[in-house]
């Protein structure tokens, strides 16, 4: 009994040689001993725990110090690479025969296991694409144009009120019940039809689903069995917890019970009759689908993210797009006289076919895009078999390597003045010979390129067209720094988190 007390001290012991000896493993026999980088960083995921989630989203800024001190190619935690080299983006995100994995510490903090961006192999990942890839081809969303105009004239319809109304505009909510509107519709068959909410224009359970997710992000990454913990509790103690993971779960509460309705729809149908799919929830239980993809959690978690991903990022590029446009009045004046080409009148309707082939529009959608990034997020990839090769460095098979889409959109070498809104840089790349829309990487890039980017584009094109052609606005409380990227969440944010841009209707144009 007189030595009781000296258990506790030898597990202390224990444990200290055991890290130790980790700590030495990873920073002289590990494979990745030889590449540069702080030793700290190789020693232990700490360094990062401290920035990312201590200091809430800044370890991209130590990336970008470690790029300056160690050059292109970073070894930036115990296991993986960085490369801040945007010729090399495409390598990382491959396509064709070169198989690239997600990588699995980042694939969970989506809270999504089940869904495509939760899929860690190759091959598996390629499956579960193959059964709604089609509805996102070009052709596909083309057939969409009509609904999407009746959204963009229903869009028009709210700010018209806003004008009589003088009222105030949240702009990544007002387009983001556009874009939830079109992807529930895409989904189901029907829509959720957020923009006949006239009421509530301040708040709106999607674009919260997806603040609450991205909060979560940096955390899940590093206490992964926090989701579980999450996916499990009662709603009211996630909501009292954190108010916007509740949002989150209260709307995967609604897919469960239209995921449940599609299964039984389909068990229901007689076995030698054929019906036809007419929406993506249709098609990811359809007759080509195994029976172990057909699950209740399977369909909640790729329906989580489809509506997640095709409401706040396009809403947020559309709203990012919008303030530049309005905020600055030569490029607003020049976009609206070149709309005039194709929109005789203000209530004129323009195809996204019609309206891509106007470059100043086309250097103001990709200016959005590239400003508001998408996932600022690493997104490492894996190369489960060969060798990465980067200039005089071997990568070995298995090693997460990364590059975040923030250093590449603003990469000064490719966008001189890269916190800069110029549409006129994709003109005056063009009449080079230079083909810059290589680098937008909002939707990544390679075999895991993001579904919904034509239907992104058609959105972005259609809406911004038709409100600019029909409306002038201005800035209210809302200014560049709102939507400077300050922290990365997995989307960047600014410092207090909160993208929010506010404006007012000034004036409807009437010629």
């Amino acid at each position: 009994m007189e030595y009781i007390f000296l258990y506790p001290l030898i597990g202390a012991a224990l444990l200290l040689v055991l890290s130790l000896r980790i700590i030495f493993y990873r920073l002289y026999s590990h494979p990745l001993s030889s590449f540069p980088g702080p030793k700290i960083a190789a020693a232990t995921f700490l360094y990062e725990f401290y920035y990312d989630v201590i200091r809430n989203g800044m370890y991209i800024w130590e990336i970008e110090r470690m790029h300056e001190k160690y050059g292109p190619i970073v070894r930036i935690n115990p296991r993986e690479i960085h490369i801040k080299d945007p010729y090399y983006y495409e390598d990382i995100h491959a396509s064709g025969t070169r198989k690239r994995n997600r990588d699995p510490k980042f694939a969970v903090a989506y809270g999504a296991p089940y869904s495509l961006v939760g899929t860690i192999p190759h091959d598996h990942h390629r499956l579960r694409r193959s059964f709604i890839q089609n509805y996102f081809s070009k052709r596909s969303v083309t057939n969409l144009t009509p609904y999407i105009w009746e959204k963009v004239d229903q869009l028009t319809q709210r700010f018209e009120r806003a004008y009589k109304e003088s009222s105030v505009l949240h702009l990544q909510l007002d387009f983001g019940a556009l874009t939830a509107d079109v992807i529930t519709q895409y989904c189901y068959g029907w829509s959720y039809g957020y923009l006949n909410d006239t009421k509530n224009s301040t708040r709106m359970d999607l674009v919260d689903a997806v603040s609450g997710l991205m909060l979560m992000f940096n955390i899940n990454r590093f206490l992964p069995f926090l989701v579980t913990i999450f996916r499990n509790a009662p709603p009211g103690v996630v909501r009292f917890l954190q108010p916007q993971m509740g949002d989150l779960f209260d709307v995967k509460t609604r897919l469960r019970e239209q995921a449940i309705y599609i299964l039984e729809k389909k068990e229901s149908e007689e076995k030698n009759e054929k019906s036809e799919e007419s929406n993506i929830y249709d098609a990811l239980v359809g007759d080509n689908v195994p029976a172990e993809e057909k699950t209740v959690d399977r369909l909640v978690d790729e329906a989580a993210l489809l509506l997640c991903a095709g409401t706040e990022t396009t809403a947020r590029s559309l709203a990012t797009s919008m303030f530049h446009v309005i905020n600055n009045k030569e490029i607003e004046h020049k976009l609206r006289e070149e709309l005039k080409t194709v929109l005789e009148k203000p209530i004129s309707k323009a195809s996204w076919t019609d309206l891509e082939q106007l470059p100043y529009l086309t250097g103001v959608v990709n200016e959005g895009l590239r400003l508001s990034h998408g996932m600022t997020a690493r997104l490492s990839r894996i190369s489960p078999v060969e060798n990465m090769l980067y200039k005089d460095w071997v990568i070995p098979a298995g090693t997460p390597v990364s590059q975040s889409n923030y250093f590449v959109h603003m990469d000064p070498t490719l966008f001189p003045e890269p916190e800069k809104f110029d549409p006129e840089r994709w003109t005056r790349a063009a009449d080079k010979g230079e083909h810059l829309s290589r680098f937008i990487v909002a939707f990544t890039k390679g075999s895991k390129q993001c579904l919904g980017m034509n239907l992104a584009y058609a959105e972005i094109y259609m809406t911004l067209a038709h409100i600019v052609r029909r409306f002038e606005f201005t800035p209210h409380e809302t200014t560049p720094e709102n939507l400077a990227v300050r922290r990365s969440m997995g989307v960047g944010v600014p410092m207090d988190c909160k993208f929010d841009i506010k404006a007012k209707v000034v004036s409807i144009v009437e010629e």
